[in-house]
């Protein structure tokens, strides 16, 4: 399996805020080691690497991860708790889940 993860730069050249937070938890969890790629969607470079990846694989959101397994086939996650549980087969809380979930989808309305 070869993990790729795409984070995004700003105008301003600094990284985004939820892509430092992954890179930041994903170090804490000792997990950086299973990241085969950091690749950076540049805001101030078009043909940046990272957002070809996005058009490519009609992504509009970083951080991002592209998963291309053994048997050919490639998964894109773009729900980091997600990525942490299918992939690297971490426990995520069910109140991380729903943030993440209500924050990349501010028209649901949590009941």
């Amino acid at each position: 399996m070869n993990i790729t993860m795409v984070k995004k730069i700003k105008v301003n050249g600094y990284p985004c805020r939820k892509s430092a937070n992954v890179l930041a938890d994903l170090e804490k969890l000792g997990l950086m080691n299973q990241i085969n790629q950091i690749v950076a969607a540049d805001e101030r470079q078009p043909s940046s690497h990272g957002l070809h990846l996005a058009l490519q694989h009609e992504v509009k959101a970083a951080p991002f991860f592209i998963v291309e397994n053994k048997d050919g086939s490639t998964n894109v996650y773009t729900a980091y708790t997600r990525f942490l549980k299918e992939v690297l087969e971490q426990q995520v809380s069910e109140n991380e889940e729903v943030s993440e979930i209500m924050s990349q989808n501010p028209d649901l309305d949590f009941i």
